[in-house]
């Protein structure tokens, strides 16, 4: 890979790893587009490196709460929220995880195609804006349950579908279950997580399997990147939310996805 390429795949993946418009979709269309090779292995490894710690940085303080009161669940004390939480999130992250162990080499042999990335984009898209309209409850996450967790880990699962984007599909079902938009994101973000970790350690152990060489500056060129892109998505994403909503990037995915559609039956 060149450094361009470096550059810019990492950019895209920290960006797009949080905003509701489908990472997956944007790290597969410029191979589409403009007939770059794929990133491989080792790059996906690193850009998921970075774009881990940055979530797990940005929200040290909830991470170690969750994980100091989840180790007390374990010594029977169970009247911190914390603790539920952290529980929900491992329980809600079940599915996405079954999903991808039976189901991830078919969708990668049948689903990643720029049509399919056109539909889903423009579909979940759809959704979004529903969601961001009709939506107008501000439950707390505190509120949000056992059921409502497993339900949002459920459409997280849908994620592995190139283009319907995972934070996009969380960030939905949090709306249409009533909770504020900055809940919806913090919930989409911590549910990140374990997500992101399980992905990241999937493709360290096909790339120690498959013993293919590595480009170690690219690798750690393309962390640092998606680490400082995705820090400062997640921070922005937050304030931007909460004062215009969801629908820019509701524009944002019809205008790809018809842009997309253009571009392949055009």
């Amino acid at each position: 890979m060149s450094t361009v390429e470096v550059f810019i795949l990492a950019i895209i993946q920290g960006l797009t790893e949080f905003l509701p418009i489908s990472s997956s979709a944007h790290l597969i269309l410029p191979s589409a587009i403009l007939g770059w090779q794929d990133q491989g292995l080792a790059f996906d490894v690193a850009v998921h490196v970075g774009t881990l710690l940055a979530v797990v940085l940005y929200f040290r303080q909830e991470v170690a709460n969750m994980a100091i009161a989840w180790f007390n669940t374990l010594k029977g004390q169970r009247d911190n929220f914390d603790g539920q939480l952290a529980w929900w999130i491992i329980f809600a992250t079940i599915p996405a995880g079954l999903f991808g162990l039976f189901g991830k080499d078919f969708i990668e042999a049948h689903f990643r195609s720029a049509l399919v990335i056109a539909g889903t984009t423009l579909l979940f898209g759809v959704l979004l804006g529903f969601a961001d309209i009709k939506a107008k409850q501000n439950v707390s996450i505190e509120k949000l349950g056992f059921k409502g967790a497993m339900l949002i880990g459920l459409a997280q699962a849908l994620a592995l579908i190139p283009g319907t984007s995972r934070s996009g599909i969380t960030m939905t079902i949090g709306l249409m279950l009533g909770l504020s938009r900055e809940n919806a994101a913090r919930f989409s973000f911590l549910l990140s997580i374990p997500a992101i970790a399980m992905a990241g350690s999937y493709l360290t152990l096909k790339l120690a399997l498959e013993a293919q060489a590595v480009d170690w500056s690219a690798m750690g060129l393309g962390s640092v990147l998606a680490f400082v892109s995705a820090y400062a998505c997640i921070h922005y994403f937050l304030i931007l939310v909460g004062k215009v909503g969801m629908m820019p990037f509701v524009v944002y995915r019809l205008l790809l996805g018809a842009g997309l559609l253009w571009f392949v039956l055009g």
